[in-house]
């Protein structure tokens, strides 16, 4: 008897999250799976069985056992160098495009379909199908709602009659319905495809050796990128770039919140994680939906705007219209007795927004630099709020879109009815990940083992800035690996200035550098004072441990714990 007239088909979920890698909600998937099934017509028909935090050893274990007729994998991906695993530790164990391969092949006649739900998994997908008829992965990076919304579909397509095909592309209907732009992002394969198989060999060939403790002799040379396609790390990541690395699902929910009337994005992260590169990227999807966009770096602004109110905001009134490329009417427009806020408020809402039709979107980077200024801050931020709320119900208002930038924490006295830092869409940038780090590797055209990219991690951690910049270097030839790790938390390595600005910025607080000492002295969390551990977490020099903090890196904890020493 044949797989496809069995009555009742066995739908084995498989899922791991190890403890290097980004959070996934994993069991909300699953629930939402099995939700599905029991609400759909042919409910009967099928059978949910779930292994989560899963080794290879369970995954061959529940495969031989339940044999079932669906496999899906839900997780991390890392390309070529397999599907993340875990270990009998719950640390990263990569499962190879041949090892997948060979086992599905010893259940051909059992599995119809293997849904892979995790990044880059295209790979893994090519070689499966040539024993498995349909096979799911995915093309490249995917956030961890596109996918638990992929799924969703396919399964109630699936538990409602249709065919693989069908839900395959429920699935995808799915993604797209919710607002999240990763509805291409799922590849569906099949076996009669053959122009879509790859040769397993050639996979293997070309695939990173797993946790390998033996060093590459290839490790730090470049495949096909280009010395001249290499990009230095200074300043915001081109929109066009290669080395931009999305962090799921942030891109995905900002894109889908900035085309929400009266939306308000919020961006906070140390100096040097992204946020100007996250703010372009919303301003670039607003332009692709016909919006008008602006763009204000509170840096730009001259001190002397800075001495009062009315100034202050007539630079921003003025700012805007530049941007906005319309004639700018403040002298016609900024006068009256109604004092500078509501000036404003009447230049945005009698001119501003009447002179163009589509919505706006204003980005507004680093504004912490209003916050050294009380009194500017205080009203500045409540107009800010005031224009939000009216975004809620005023057609005029409803135009205009806000994304704000910021690197500090916001210690000033503001009203909490009057604050835009509590409402709207709040975005904290993470570290990278070991799956995004070992993107940007590849990207950077190096062929590096895990125990490199391991190694990595553990000198910088998952800061952006300083990932990029190792590899940059190392990339160009300037520097070998062994180089790296040897010269980094000292004055003569590549991290030189970075390091000496935080140093400077240390010194000019007595009480913030004794914290930042006691951190490095040890090997535990410290409990530090609220305002400190703020503080040092805005400078980006620590990380949050429950209620204490640890240094970010150990590139951090090596440079200060010498630095202090002296």
């Amino acid at each position: 008897m044949s797989s496809y007239s069995r009555k009742k088909k066995t739908i084995l979920f498989l899922a791991a999250n190890p403890k290097q890698t980004n959070h996934l909600r994993l069991d909300q998937e699953v629930k939402e799976i099995q939700n599905g099934l029991e609400r759909a017509k042919k409910r009967s028909q099928f059978n949910l069985e779930y292994r989560l935090a899963v080794t290879a050893r369970e995954m061959q274990r529940a495969v031989l056992e339940l044999q079932p007729q669906f496999v899906h994998f839900s997780g991390h991906g890392a390309g070529e160098n397999g599907l993340v695993l875990e270990d009998e530790t719950g640390q990263v164990k990569f499962v190879s495009a041949k090892g997948l391969a060979d086992l599905f092949q010893l259940f051909k006649t059992d599995i119809e379909c293997v849904l892979l739900n995790a990044c880059y998994s295209e790979i893994q997908a090519k070689a499966i199908v040539h024993h498995i008829p349909y096979v799911i992965g995915m093309k490249q990076q995917v956030g961890d709602r596109a996918a638990q919304e992929f799924a969703i579909g396919f399964y109630d397509a699936l538990g409602n009659g249709r065919d693989i095909e069908f839900a395959y592309k429920y699935g995808c209907t799915s993604i797209s319905m919710a607002g999240i732009p990763e509805e291409l992002t799922p590849v569906i394969i099949s076996k009669s495809d053959e122009s879509n198989a790859e040769d397993i060999e050639e996979i293997e060939e070309d695939s990173t050796p797993e946790n390998t403790v033996v060093e590459n002799p290839r490790s730090h040379e470049t495949s096909t990128l280009s010395l001249d396609e290499l990009e230095n790390p200074e300043g915001s990541v081109s929109l066009d770039s290669p080395f931009y690395i999305e962090r799921p699902p942030i891109e995905s929910d900002c894109y889908e919140t900035i085309l929400k009337p009266g939306a308000l994005i919020r961006i906070k992260a140390p100096r040097q994680m992204g946020k100007t590169s996250l703010m372009q990227r919303i301003l670039a999807h607003s332009k692709q939906n016909e919006y008008q966009t602006a763009y204000l770096n509170f840096q730009s602004a001259d001190s002397e705007f800075f001495s009062n109110i009315d100034d202050f905001l007539r630079w921003f009134c003025g700012t805007v219209t530049e941007e906005l490329e319309l004639e700018d009417r403040l002298e016609d427009l900024w006068k009256g007795n109604l004092g500078s806020k509501n000036k404003c408020n009447n230049y945005f809402r009698r001119y501003l927004l009447k002179a163009i039709n589509q919505p706006i979107t204003l980005g507004l980077d680093e504004v912490d630099q209003v916050f050294q200024h009380l009194e500017i801050a205080q009203e500045f931020f409540a107009l800010l709020r005031v224009w939000h709320e009216n975004g809620k119900n005023q057609p005029g208002w409803k135009k205009l879109r806000l994304v704000i930038a910021h690197s500090k924490e916001v210690y000033i006295p503001l009203n909490i009815n009057q604050s835009p830092f509590n409402v709207g869409l709040p975005i904290e940038l993470p570290e990278l990940t070991f799956e995004q780090i070992s993107e940007l590797v590849k990207r950077h055209g190096l062929n590096w083992s895990v125990r490199e990219v391991n190694s990595l991690m553990e000198m910088v951690d998952g800061h952006p800035y300083l990932v990029r910049k190792a590899l940059y270097e190392m990339t160009r030839h300037e520097l070998s690996f062994a180089e790296f790790i040897e010269t980094a938390p000292t004055q003569s390595g590549i991290y030189n200035d970075h390091l000496r600005r935080h140093l400077l910025n240390l010194q000019d607080n007595e009480k913030l550098a004794e914290a930042m000492k006691e951190v490095v002295s040890t090997n535990e969390p410290v409990r530090l004072e609220e305002s400190q551990a703020f503080q040092l977490r805005s400078m980006g020099l620590v990380k949050r441990v429950g209620n204490d903090v640890v240094p970010l890196c150990n590139l951090y904890r090596l440079y200060f714990s010498d630095r202090f020493a002296e």
